[in-house]
């Protein structure tokens, strides 16, 4: 059985097997520089054989999210806009008419997620009631060249 178990950026599957499997397991996944394999052995009835697959932190995440509470009028998207280049993130910010902020952020995975931690709190004047996470993959979804601020949808 397959157990995820999550480590910051970094996921470990824990699987138990028979030892004849073991090196055909370890073949299938050596063209795959991202992951790891060791193996461990409780006793000779029950080998262990756990892979740490992490998240490559150069690798671009994209994900758009939309933040709810009192986040207009409190300069939320300026403080999006200073925080996003800070990290050194691509996208765009912009209020919605029913008075969330929507932004979207392209960069590394640890850099879209410390953004998103960042999100939750907004700036000082702000109260977050909620944030939606979204992830992206679309033409519609393009985060240009730079940060910057759009138009009110």
């Amino acid at each position: 059985s397959v157990l995820p178990i999550p480590m910051a950026s970094t996921i470990i599957r824990v699987i138990q097997t028979q030892p004849r499997f073991i090196s055909y397991w370890n073949n299938s996944i050596s063209n795959n520089p991202s992951s790891r394999i060791f193996h461990l052995r409780r006793n000779p009835q029950h080998p262990i054989s756990i892979m740490a697959s992490s998240q490559d932190s150069s690798s671009t995440k994209t994900e758009r999210v939309v933040i709810k509470g009192r986040v207009q009028g409190v300069f939320y998207r300026n403080w999006t806009v200073d925080n996003a280049k800070e990290l050194g993130l691509k996208g765009w910010v912009r209020n919605r008419r029913d008075g969330s902020v929507e932004a979207l952020f392209s960069g590394s995975f640890d850099s879209v997620k410390e953004m998103e931690q960042r999100c939750r709190r907004g700036p000082s004047e702000a109260v977050v009631t909620g944030l939606e996470v979204f992830p992206c993959g679309g033409d519609e979804d393009d985060p240009g060249t730079g940060f910057q601020r759009k138009p009110t949808v």
